[in-house]
């Protein structure tokens, strides 16, 4: 699936699944979701080529926040770039 796709799809992921994606970060990067360890750090579940994104739950949590500011809902688009930008530079 693409980043685009996984981050469409957040709400039939467990909060608690990670997304990795081939790096660097776009919207048609490669990506795949799966559980986050319980011990240890969720870099731990990246593959060759791949890098850990963030969890469903900061990506959710994040969007929600986001959307609730803005006037208007933002576009799948929109979203993909701004959770780009905060897991490039802040996350």
């Amino acid at each position: 699936m693409t980043l685009r796709e996984a981050i469409r799809d957040l709400a039939s992921f467990d909060k608690e699944d990670a997304i990795c994606a081939v790096f660097p970060f776009t919207e048609e990067s490669e990506s795949y979701v799966l559980p986050e360890p319980e011990s240890g750090p969720a870099k731990d579940i990246e593959k060759p080529g791949f890098k850990y994104f963030m969890t469903v739950f900061v990506a959710s949590d994040f969007l929600e926040d986001w959307a609730a500011s803005l006037s208007v809902e933002p576009t799948l688009e929109e979203k993909c770039q701004r959770l780009i930008r905060y897991a490039n530079t802040d996350a």
